[in-house]
């Protein structure tokens, strides 16, 4: 995928690092990610990750979002309490980042 004038903009000072360049920010864009769990570790994670461009992103999560997790978890928000905690993750990155592919898995990770 090329960038078009928006992502380049969006992306711009990304783009102007040597080691990443455009080359590597269309391999950020094609590139997918399986964060596990949107909690306290992988709030941040996703925040990071669709703020840089990675293209899709697929979040597992079998928890809801309580008010408790406010204050640490910031990509959940006080009209989310009650929802999955995936579902509130998707609404993050979608408002942050359209151009992110998300899926969603509502599912306890077990060995």
């Amino acid at each position: 995928m090329n960038l078009d004038d928006e992502l380049l903009d969006r992306y711009s000072r990304q783009i102007i690092i040597p080691e990443i360049g455009e080359i590597g920010q269309n391999k950020l864009t094609n590139s997918k990610v399986l964060v596990i769990g949107a909690g306290g570790l992988g709030a941040p994670v996703i925040s990071i990750l669709s703020g840089a461009g990675v293209g899709n992103l697929t979040v597992i999560d079998f928890d809801k979002v309580e008010v408790s997790n406010l204050n640490r978890q910031f990509i959940h928000n006080s009209k989310n309490i009650g929802i999955t905690k995936t579902e509130s993750a998707k609404n993050f990155v979608e408002n942050l980042n359209p151009f992110i592919n998300i899926n969603l898995i509502n599912k306890k990770v077990e060995d």
